[in-house]
This record gives C-alpha cells, sequence and structure tokens, in this order.
C-alpha cells in the first residue's frame, strides 16, 4: 500500500497549514480509537498497532526579523493546542528530514515549501546558488519518491496575480509554480485551498 503523500496548495491565510494539522491530527486519534476485532484477525490485530503512530512538524521558517520570531512562536503555541502530540523539527534540509523517519507508522508535516524554496534562491547570507538550488530539489523529489512515512506538503499557489515587478520576483514566481510541479507529479493527492475550503485536484 502506498502511503498517503499530498500537496497542499493556496494563498496566503488560505486554510493550507491548518488542514495538514487537521489530516495530522485525524490520523493520529485514528490510531487511537477503539475498533471492533472479529474472531478471525483478533490475532493479528495487536501486532497491527505494535508500534505507536507519531507526528512531525517540519518547519523551514527561519527567525529573520522579531516580527518573524513572534509569528514563529505564536504559531509554536497553536500548533501545541491543535495538535499537542506532534513534535516540530526546525530544519531546511527537506531530503534529510524525509529519510530520516521513513516508515508508515510515521505522518511528516512540512510547512512550507515557499520559505523553503526562499532559503535557496534567497539567502540570507552569501550570495544564491542556481545550481544547488536544482540539486535540492531534485533531491527532495527523490526522497518524497521514496519516503514510506505519510507525508503533507504546504506550499503558496503566488502565480495568480498581476506579474510582479523586477527580474528577481518573476524569477522566484517561475521557479516556485515549477518546484509545485514537480511535487505534485510525486505525490497521489494535490489539494488547493480557497478560505479555508479544500478543492481536490488530484486523487489515484
Amino acid at each position: 500500500m502506498q502511503p498517503h503523500h499530498e500537496l497542499i496548495l493556496g494563498g496566503q491565510k488560505s486554510g493550507k497549514t491548518a488542514r495538514a494539522e487537521h489530516m495530522a491530527a485525524h490520523w493520529l486519534a485514528a490510531a487511537q480509537a477503539p475498533t471492533q476485532t472479529s474472531a478471525e484477525n483478533i490475532a493479528t490485530a495487536p501486532q497491527a498497532e505494535a508500534q505507536p503512530r507519531r507526528a512531525i512538524y517540519i518547519a523551514t521558517a527561519q527567525p529573520w526579523d522579531e516580527e518573524m520570531r513572534q509569528r514563529i512562536a505564536r504559531h509554536q503555541s497553536e500548533r501545541a493546542q491543535r495538535v499537542p502530540s506532534m513534535v516540530t523539527l526546525e530544519t531546511t534540509d527537506l531530503p534529510a528530514a524525509l529519510h530520516a523517519p521513513s516508515n508508515p507508522h510515521t505522518l511528516l508535516v512540512i510547512d512550507c515549501l515557499t520559505l523553503w524554496l526562499t532559503h535557496l534562491l534567497m539567502p540570507m547570507h552569501g550570495k544564491p546558488d542556481a545550481a544547488h538550488a536544482q540539486n535540492s530539489i531534485t533531491a527532495l523529489v527523490q526522497a518524497l519518491q521514496a519516503c514510506q512515512a505519510q507525508v503533507y506538503l504546504v506550499s503558496n499557489e503566488i502565480g495568480l496575480g498581476l506579474i510582479p515587478l523586477g527580474q528577481e520576483n518573476r524569477a522566484f514566481v517561475d521557479a516556485l509554480g515549477m518546484l509545485n510541479q514537480r511535487v505534485a507529479a510525486a505525490c497521489s493527492y494535490v489539494t488547493f485551498m480557497a478560505a479555508g475550503l479544500p478543492l481536490p485536484l488530484k486523487r489515484p
């Protein structure tokens, strides 16, 4: 059985992260819900849940300034209330984060690809390396395809408005669009969020 890999797209405050967290909470709760066990599967039921489920929130945001630090702290506090058992991992090495817990008993929420791409193309220190960015994207897609965990990836859709001014801005919109396309191709599920409502774009 293939693991559930879903890309969740949308604009600012469209409900992307809320959906990913809701799905994680539902997945965790499903393992704890009592089930009716028939005579023929009573012997195998304990083995099926021998390994407890866990959820990991992979945060790609970096505290660039005081406002961003406050935003991250607020999100951490709200997430702890919505999904208390979810563990947070702050990293920008997404391929490694996908490789480490690659098993069916783990669910990963990656939030978000937009900030991750920003780190690659607009680093705080040093100059951007286009070749490194492309290699990192390829490594991410390969790691996702090999990952046996349940994965929800959050990303922004920023190409629906006016074409932005400035070569760097236009290049970023193009790059994020291509990243979203590559990740969508590697996922079995793709969902577009608008006003907190999910619109299925791709299903198996």
